[in-house]
């Protein structure tokens, strides 16, 4: 794991120093810097894989190519043993980095599809003057780049790339109203204009002067309409099995997160299995008494004793997370008000190892969030409604579970327009509240952009017609790479801690593709097949469990203890710095919060950190 940076054009020793430095926390154990007269690359290592010679950048036999990367190759002895039979020779004894070089040489750009495993890669071929970057499948690893002075410029992170002289901080406008729809600034875009994401399954090539994007890989939704529930639950099962035997593959302690969900347990179970021996599993606890957060504890508990962990516990307060709102902004160099309890659980996780699992994408894989429940359930209200008042038979109603009980909530969905508007209209802003939210002044900057649009262009790739797969389509190529990967990679190397998620393995992901909707949310059930899947694997009260997201009780502390830092940071004079947003709106948003009337917890969070955001790269009032 770790942070890598360059640019392209003549050698600048100290601004590649620079770019370095600001990304240490991503690998503390060691830097690497290397030029020559059209490249220069960094990086900063954590070790986890060939610790004694595994230090980047790394080249090929005859220096022809070099490569910096951030991540990890599962698959990478599998590979070596491959290419020392095709005759290349390795400098190192087990590098996953120096596979990369070689399988280069081999197959060429194509080499990317021989790869199981999460990574940012820069490769430089020397003959060819060329530069090639690219981002894993799911787009667990980050990468940024921007061009200027006719230079390409990439980064782990914004904050990297902000400290090459040609970069300037200019805000993106329309980047910032998408980010108070979904909460965070969604690929290609970034807080700042001119740098960009390079998107989940993409590469870049940088020659010639010229830059070319391209897809090397996305999901394809194809259902197999002839699967039986037992087949896709054992497949699921091996598939899981075999993705966690490989990413337990490292030269130092590992551990692994448990909420005490079906995901997290499910990896716990077959960590233990796998290893041989007691797992170290962390898990986050409050010092309030929340009676909505106390069953986390309990389950985590539970599974720690039925498979013998060492289990610990971080307890969190409010004013650990009012402190915290500045480094976590300095860990993701952009406004976000997702989740932000990684930063918490891994700080006590970084006191024991440098890598931990997690049951990160199963959500996306199989349904679990609200848009996901209302998929088939919308899908079918549309023949169903005429007769949903009291003359459905018992199998219609459970095509509208699990809101056959709710029928006024999923009409009054439904009735917001069509596939798309009723998708967009679950996010946290819509564009018709922008509207009204933000000012003339950042209306005419963000260009009348809408977040609409780009959920609408992700329906349109989603090739399936099947409603759930549909969703899940769009959250696999919004939600999971710009949100919920984000903030765990951020928020995890904050604390230098590298994070696997099992269930990301490509080819649990394409066999996921295959299986129908149907299967996945079932009767209403979320994540259905996965259920059925680690049946006997982990204890059935935890499979039974209804779902409590890994998220702060933070609509809460909004009501009660950082009510005063919410009044003074969202106060008009404080707006007024940048006069994007109307002063009275967030008024009549925070009085009906605190008033009771209406929850608007999230979006207080998410003016909060755009506010605080803006006045950390730009000034305050």
């Amino acid at each position: 794991m770790c942070g890598i940076c360059g640019f392209t054009g003549e050698p600048d020793r100290r601004t590649l120093q620079r770019m370095t430095d600001v990304v240490a926390h991503r690998g503390p154990d060691e830097a690497g810097h290397w030029e020559n007269g059209d490249v220069s690359l960094g990086m900063r290592r954590l070790a986890i894989v060939d610790l004694a010679t595994g230090q980047q950048p790394i080249f090929n036999e005859d220096h022809t190519i070099a490569v910096v990367f951030n991540g990890e190759i599962y698959n990478y002895p599998e590979l070596q043993a491959e290419l020392k039979e095709q005759g290349h020779r390795f400098r190192t004894d087990h590098s996953d980095t120096e596979v990369i070089v070689h399988l280069y040489e081999q197959y060429g750009d194509a080499f990317l599809h021989r790869l199981n495993g999460m990574f940012a890669i820069a490769l430089w071929d020397i003959p060819r003057r060329r530069l090639l970057l690219a981002r894993d499948r799911a787009g667990i690893k980050p990468l940024y780049f921007a061009q200027a002075g006719g230079r390409l410029i990439f980064a782990s992170e914004i904050k990297s790339i902000l400290q090459h002289p040609s970069i300037s901080r200019e805000p993106d406008y329309a980047a910032l109203s998408h980010y108070l729809s979904l909460k965070n600034i969604p690929a290609p875009w970034s807080a700042f204009r001119g740098v960009q994401q390079l998107g989940p399954g993409q590469f870049a090539v940088f020659e010639n002067g010229a830059l070319s994007q391209r897809i090397w890989w996305r999901p394809v939704f194809a259902e197999n309409l002839q699967l039986t529930e037992q087949e896709a639950a054992a497949r699921i099962r091996a598939l899981l099995e075999d993705a966690v035997r490989l990413q337990m593959r490292a030269d130092v302690p590992f551990g692994a997160y448990l909420s005490g969900g079906v995901d997290s347990s499910s990896v716990v179970a077959l960590m233990t299995q796998i290893g041989g021996r007691p797992v170290q599993t962390f898990s986050l606890v409050y010092s309030d008494e929340l009676d909505n957060k106390t069953a986390d504890q309990e389950y985590a508990r539970l599974v720690a004793r039925e498979f013998g962990t060492d289990h610990h516990e971080y307890v969190l307060g409010f004013q650990e997370v009012a402190e915290s709102i500045d480094p976590v902004l300095d860990a993701f160099d952009e406004p976000f008000s997702g989740v932000t309890s990684t930063y918490f659980v891994t700080r006590l996780i970084a006191k024991h190892v440098k890598v931990a699992l997690s049951g990160d994408g199963a959500d996306e894989l199989f349904g679990s969030y609200l848009a996901h429940r209302l998929a088939q359930p919308l899908h079918h209200f549309e023949t169903l409604r005429d007769r949903a008042r009291g003359s459905l038979t018992p199998e219609e109603a459970k095509l509208l579970a699990p809101f056959s009980d709710n029928l006024d909530y999923l009409s009054a969905v439904f009735d917001r327009g069509g596939e798309v508007d009723r998708r967009a209209s679950l996010y946290l802003w819509s564009d018709h509240e922008k509207r009204e939210l933000l000012s003339d002044k950042m209306l005419a900057l963000s260009g009348g952009v809408e977040t609409g649009d780009l959920i609408a262009k992700r329906y349109a790739e989603a090739q399936t017609k099947d409603p759930l797969n549909r969703a899940l389509y769009c959250d696999f190529t919004t939600l999971l790479p710009d949100q919920v990967l984000a903030f765990v990679d951020r928020l995890s190397m904050a604390h230098s801690v590298e994070v696997r998620p099992p269930f990301l393995d490509h080819r649990l992901i394409e066999y996921a593709a295959t299986i129908p909707g149907s299967l996945k949310i079932h009767n209403g059930r979320e994540k259905h097949i996965l259920k059925e899947a680690v049946r006997g694997l982990i204890p059935q009260s935890v499979i039974d469990r209804r779902k409590e997201g890994f998220v702060l009780p933070m609509d809460y502390w909004l009501l009660h203890n950082l009510r005063d830092k919410v009044e003074a940071t969202l106060a008009p004079p404080r707006l007024a710095a940048h006069g994007l947003i109307r002063p009275e709106k967030v008024r009549a948003v925070l009085d009906a919060h605190y008033a009771r009337s209406a929850n608007h917890g999230p979006r207080i969070w998410n003016l909060m950190m755009f506010q605080l955001w803006w006045e950390k790269f730009f000034g305050a009032a």
